[in-house]
């Protein structure tokens, strides 16, 4: 679980990335979830962006850190923040505070 001092710094880290995915009308498919998957390994934090289902944009977004065991930092407007720390340390380039 993030601090909220952890969840700020995370937060401004993440406001200068560009969403890596888009969730659809389709909503989170096997494709969608892979990706995430991978990216999560590769980058530690990203942002996924909800261009459909904006009503339920909390609700899939809790269910993929679930499911993925990563930490939802924040989701403002349609668009959702996530951080899990690299199980690989050469992939790891966050240090919290």
């Amino acid at each position: 679980m993030l601090s909220s001092k952890q969840r700020g710094f995370l937060s401004r880290l993440a406001s200068n990335l560009d969403p890596v995915l888009m969730i659809g009308k389709e909503g989170v498919s096997k494709g969608v979830e892979d990706a995430f998957s991978r990216e999560l390994h590769f980058r530690e934090l990203i942002k996924v962006r909800f261009t459909a289902s904006k009503d339920e944009r909390f609700d899939l977004a809790s269910a993929l850190a679930e499911k993925f065991q990563a930490e939802l930092v924040r989701v403002i407007g349609n668009t959702a923040v996530f951080y899990r720390k690299s199980d690989d340390p050469e992939h790891r380039t966050i240090e919290l505070p």
